[in-house]
């Protein structure tokens, strides 16, 4: 059985190369997921994006949490925890923005 103090401290202990990692694969799949959005993609294409672009968001917390668990408290970690939360938060709001039916088109209905 793995120990959960074991995975908590692999990632205390590879903080710099987690965080190399998650930080610009939030950004870049985050901005994907805007792209498609943007662009008016299927709403399966959005969602599966968005599903793509919560796993590192959803990591970078759980990684931000296990310094707070500790009492490691600085400017880091809460800007760290505020770019997980915003990319989760951009990601739901496109997957619920794309679920809107668009606007019927006045000129095609003539």
């Amino acid at each position: 059985m793995i120990d959960p103090n074991t995975i908590l401290e692999f990632s205390r202990s590879n903080c710099v190369a987690i965080c190399a990692f998650l930080v610009p694969a939030n950004l870049l799949l985050t901005l994907q997921t805007l792209v498609l959005t943007v662009l008016s993609r299927p709403q399966s294409q959005i969602r599966n994006a968005v599903v793509v672009a919560c796993i590192p968001a959803v990591l970078i917390i759980l990684h931000v949490c296990t310094w707070l668990m500790i009492g490691v408290v600085m400017a880091p970690t809460f800007i760290l925890l505020c770019l997980g939360g915003t990319c989760l938060g951009i990601n739901f709001w496109a997957m619920f923005y794309a679920r809107k039916p668009d606007a019927p088109n006045p000129v095609s209905q003539h």
